[in-house]
């Protein structure tokens, strides 16, 4: 039995990861501020993360095995959880993302369209990090998402008080209505009403993953090995917004509309002009199996239809 402590955790795969460590006999405490309550047989401490002194108050005496941070944005939320988990905890795993990767939010070494980007392609150890920009602002964390995840990653990386790993995890799909950010909900509603679907010129294919695939990795990558740095995390095999597209039209029985944008415009979810689709090889190296998206993808747009179902037009 390990002692697992879950920063977030109250929605989507957090939730999931929750359900699963305390059903494999782990002993789960979740940190939220509150709103959300954890399953039956979780410790709970509500309290705000951000707030250093009721953090460490909170947290009392207790210690883990390893953390879990399902919601971790900032190089600031990543310093103050630092220093308040520092001497409870052998290892801390935080969730990122496959934002890092994006070239169009910072100077990044070049990738060929068609080779899967590495983790070594952002480095933490030698990331900048600047503690003094308005993180604290919703509009500026919303603009610097990708940047706010490689700077935290970088003080964790550099922080010496526990043994530190990221996932960075692929666009994610999955468990219909329990999907949150709407995006596959967009084209079930949109093809189901033949409502126009924006894309680029040129769409460029990404990579995703399951939810439930991803809870599994969360909870291997917490207990089941010591692997420290960035890991990435994805289903085999690529798709762009056409290919998604296709899959939602066969379960509504409508062909999408398209509608390519000039460069620079607003488009649909999951449409790319920028290649940074991610290599899930240190993930299999390090023994974790994953699935192929073809497999999985028609039964999570089959449970997105039928929450988001809209009579035709």
């Amino acid at each position: 039995m390990q002692r697992i402590c879950v920063i977030g955790g109250s929605r989507y795969f957090g939730k999931l990861l929750v359900e699963r460590a305390r059903a494999a006999g782990h002993q789960v405490t979740v940190i939220n501020r509150g709103s959300n309550r954890p399953p039956a047989g979780v410790e709970h401490l509500a309290v705000d993360r951000d707030d250093e002194a009721a953090l460490i108050a909170a947290l009392g005496s207790s210690t883990f095995d390893v953390i879990v941070d399902q919601v971790c944005y900032t190089p600031v939320q990543a310093a103050i959880t630092a220093r308040a988990f520092a001497g409870r905890t052998r290892r801390y795993v935080m969730t990122s993302t496959i934002e890092v990767y994006d070239p169009g939010t910072a100077a990044l070494p070049a990738v060929p369209v068609g080779t899967p980007v590495p983790e070594e392609n952002v480095d933490p150890r030698a990331w900048r990090v600047a503690t003094d920009l308005p993180w604290h602002e919703e509009a500026y964390l919303q603009a610097h998402y990708a940047e706010g995840k490689r700077q935290a990653e970088a003080v964790f990386t550099r922080d010496r008080s526990f043994a530190f790993a990221s996932v960075r995890s692929a666009h994610v799909l999955g468990g219909g209505a329990q999907e949150f950010t709407g995006r596959l909900a967009h084209y079930a509603e949109h093809i189901s009403r033949g409502e126009e679907i924006a894309v680029h010129a040129k769409t460029l294919p990404t990579v995703f993953i399951h939810y439930e695939e991803l809870a599994d990795l969360l909870l291997w990558a917490a207990i089941a090995t010591d692997f420290t740095g960035p890991v990435n995390a994805c289903s085999d095999g690529l798709l762009d917004v056409r290919d998604l597209a296709a899959t939602v039209a066969a379960q509504t029985g409508r062909e999408p509309v398209f509608r390519t944008v000039a460069a620079g415009g607003t488009t649909s979810p999951f449409s790319f002009d920028r290649h940074y689709a991610m290599s899930n090889a240190r993930a299999k190296e390090l023994g974790f199996t994953f699935s192929r998206i073809a497999d999985w993808l028609p039964g999570a747009v089959a449970e997105t239809v039928s929450a988001s179902a809209t009579p035709a037009a």
